[in-house]
């Protein structure tokens, strides 16, 4: 759940670039410097911790059929656009393989768990 303070500071140009929600809310900012002095600001490389260590820190689901990311982003963390931090705990290149699958199992990070 998003609080609504975090919310509000969102909506705030220049607060930060990415809102709290997203995966890269946390990825460092860098700045790169254009001959003539212009500066052109990017998000650098985000990394996520190795995969043995989210085992602590996540819970195993079993794949359904007809089931998308989005829907086990909303089923467990009631945002469908929090997909990702699924995608983040499991070895996938494409959030399709997550659920392509019936039958498959996977990994959910816990709450305050395994963070990308």
């Amino acid at each position: 759940m998003i609080d609504p303070y975090e919310s509000a500071l969102d909506a705030i140009p220049g607060a930060h670039p990415y809102p709290r929600t997203s995966r890269y809310h946390d990825a460092e900012i860098g700045v790169h410097r254009l001959p003539d002095g212009t500066e052109v600001r990017y998000t650098k490389r985000r990394l996520l911790p190795p995969l043995s260590q989210a085992a602590d820190e996540t819970a195993p689901h079993t794949v359904s059929s007809g089931e998308r990311p989005d829907h086990l982003g909303q089923r467990y963390f009631g945002d469908p656009g929090q997909w990702w931090q699924i995608a983040d705990a499991n070895p996938v290149l494409d959030p399709q393989e997550l659920t392509a699958e019936p039958g498959r199992t996977i990994e959910i990070p816990l709450p305050g768990g395994f963070h990308g």
